[in-house]
């Protein structure tokens, strides 16, 4: 068994998703994520700015996003969304405790805002999902912990997530090294 089988079904049954969706889904995420690729997150979401047109599997893994949606009579998938983690950018979550609900929103490749509506359980699942995007989702520069400012002897790809979680600083008038002394 392979590294993303053996973390894509627990973190399904943790998000409480039924095997028969699970099956009809797994032929589009075997396409799309390697076999070595570890699972983060599993769940079932709607589109935050069309929520009446179904529901959506999002999958996520440590390099990827994958998301599918499922039509609601015949319950046929097309493949919505597919990409590097590294291509997304802008990415942003809101938790929200009394709704039970994680916004996920990022910007693909092309230009195009997504937004996602994660519903969880219960309200202490809202943090445990929001502490586990926040540590996919941050650089690795900053999960070191080095005392290096952001940017300096970091590669290329996390440099460029610094740059793109920075630039709203960088128009009010800090630096990325003003920023990130202070954090």
């Amino acid at each position: 068994m392979d590294v993303f089988s053996r973390t894509f079904l627990p973190a399904a049954a943790e998000a409480g998703v039924a095997i028969p969706t699970l099956s009809r889904h797994m032929p589009v995420f075997r396409r799309c994520v390697a076999a070595d690729d570890t699972t983060a997150l599993v769940a079932r979401c709607t589109r935050a700015d069309r929520p009446t047109q179904g529901e959506y599997m999002l999958l996520l893994t440590y390099r990827r996003l994958v998301v599918t949606q499922e039509s609601r009579m015949l319950h046929r998938l097309r493949l919505h969304l597919n990409t590097e983690l590294g291509h997304l950018g802008n990415v942003t979550w809101n938790p929200d405790p009394r709704l039970s609900a994680v916004e996920l929103a990022a910007t693909a490749v092309d230009g195009v805002r997504e937004r996602f509506w994660i519903r969880v359980g219960h309200p202490k699942q809202v943090w445990h999902l929001d502490a586990l995007l926040s540590h996919v989702f941050r650089p690795r520069a900053q999960r070191a912990g080095s005392g290096k400012a952001a940017g300096d002897g970091v590669p290329a790809a996390t440099r460029d997530a610094l740059r793109r979680d920075t630039g709203a600083w960088e128009s009010l008038g800090r630096s990325r090294r003003d920023l990130a002394v202070a954090f």
